[in-house]
């Protein structure tokens, strides 16, 4: 019996992982689940901008008010940045007819409130599983009044027009780099950089998705190396940044996840 389960055990969780990223690292709709959801900010989302991601304006970036603040369960520290969901209003009278669902990117963190209990305005406290989203999200799933209504949620891929998209800060001995509009899975594992006169520089992570380099690369042009957290495939993105880059400026690559 226990030779039979050292066999099974294995190939279950073999059938799990290629279940979530197939064969080729192509990432596929996941399960459908149980969760919360609440709603912040107004018609306009303004409030939603920025976000402990960094993704900055949600409109020029392109997410939009399509977006959800997750709980620090399912935010990962930060490793849950892009990550894109369906969501649909499930066994509340306040649910639509029809139960539609919506689709949302993780953009920032919903963080405990430990001066409130988990059932009752603690909505985001370990170990709920919470999405605050939008209210035009939410309101395209539920009547606003509600205030909070049970959903059914499940990773799916993210469909991202052109390549990925990195934002630097910094200055020319520290290099802090926000990692946007990523398709597949969404999600960032690592990164490294590369100079024109280096040769890859692994990164740290910083929060959401940022990572950075303690490096002198002031004065070249920058390639990245990238691996998704889900399907660990990893894209080099050549040439990304001219020789005079600069802090503040956002650089697009022609590359991207599957």
């Amino acid at each position: 019996m226990a030779s039979l389960l050292g066999l099974v055990l294995p190939l279950m969780g073999l059938v799990a992982a290629l279940f979530t990223r197939g064969v080729n690292g192509t990432f596929y709709a996941q399960p459908w689940q149980m969760a919360h959801a609440t709603f912040y900010g107004d018609e306009t989302a303004s409030e939603t901008m920025g976000g402990a991601c960094g993704y900055g304006n949600l409109f020029q970036n392109g997410y939009g008010t399509a977006t959800a603040a997750l709980s620090s369960v399912l935010f990962n520290n930060g490793y849950a940045c892009g990550e894109c969901f369906q969501i649909k209003c499930y066994g509340s009278p306040n649910c639509y007819k029809g139960y539609p669902f919506t689709k949302i990117t993780a953009t920032n963190l919903c963080p405990p409130n430990w001066s409130q209990d988990s059932n009752n305005g603690g909505w985001c406290n370990p170990p709920r599983q919470h999405f605050d989203m939008s209210k035009p999200a939410f309101m395209q799933i539920a009547n606003w009044k509600a205030g909070i209504v049970p959903v059914m949620y499940r990773r799916v891929p993210c469909a991202k027009a052109g390549g990925l998209k990195f934002r630097f800060e910094g200055n020319g001995y520290w290099l802090l780099v926000y990692v946007m509009n990523v398709s597949g899975a969404g999600d960032i594992a690592s990164m490294s950089v590369k100079g024109s006169k280096t040769q890859w520089i692994k990164m740290s992570h910083n929060w959401g998705a940022s990572y950075q380099a303690f490096a002198t690369l002031g004065g070249q042009s920058l390639s990245f190396m990238v691996t998704s957290y889900t399907t660990h495939e990893t894209v080099t993105a050549y040439n990304v940044a001219p020789a005079n880059w600069q802090t503040g400026m956002t650089y697009s690559s022609s590359v991207n996840f599957n």
